[in-house]
């Protein structure tokens, strides 16, 4: 019989010179997450300014046009664009709680964050725990794209609106699945 516990560790004293830098260099290749971590949050930061410009440009011809203008129709580009901005933010979120989450894991607790707020989407205590936080997000984006793509539709068939309705009812089923599932959150 095989003995399967796992070897003790030693204490630096009884580990040979060797031995210790190579385990101090394996420990430090952590960091190179840092290479993921820092260029998310950066995309992050990008989308978000995106975001919030596509919004102010919004909010600057939609005042234009009920103070201003009202030659040029907006109602056509105003809920397409705001969708879009909400799309951005969400794909900026994703890039956030991927970098934190590999921070987390990989680099260093965020003190802060457990402190104060223990349920905070950025505490991840697993790779599958923040694979499935980035997933619901993902999904949230692509149902905010599948609406964008929804209110451009002109039907020319009623089998086309009979589609469009089934398409919307999966996706409730899809959402309404997710939070059985995530009821303990």
């Amino acid at each position: 019989m095989t003995d399967t516990s796992p070897t003790p560790l030693k204490p630096p004293e009884q580990q040979g010179r060797w031995e210790r830098r190579v385990e101090t260099a394996l420990w430090n290749s952590r960091f190179l997450v840092m290479l993921a971590v820092v260029p998310s949050l950066i995309g992050a930061v990008m989308l978000f300014a995106v975001g919030t410009v596509d919004i102010f440009k919004v909010v600057m011809r939609t005042l234009h046009y009920y103070f201003v203008d009202s030659s040029v129709d907006i109602h056509e580009s105003l809920v397409p664009d705001i969708i879009i901005a909400v799309d951005i933010y969400l794909i900026a979120i994703v890039l956030m709680i991927f970098g934190l989450g590999i921070y987390r894991l990989f680099v260093l607790r965020i003190d802060q964050a457990e402190a104060r707020y223990p349920h905070h989407p950025f505490n991840v205590v697993s790779l599958d725990q923040l694979k499935d936080k980035i997933a619901r997000v993902v999904i949230l984006a692509v149902i905010i794209e599948f609406f964008r793509a929804v209110v451009d539709i002109r039907f020319a068939t009623p089998l086309e609106a009979i589609y469009l309705a089934l398409s919307v009812l999966a996706l409730a089923a899809a959402l309404y699945l997710m939070s059985l599932g995530h009821k303990k959150e």
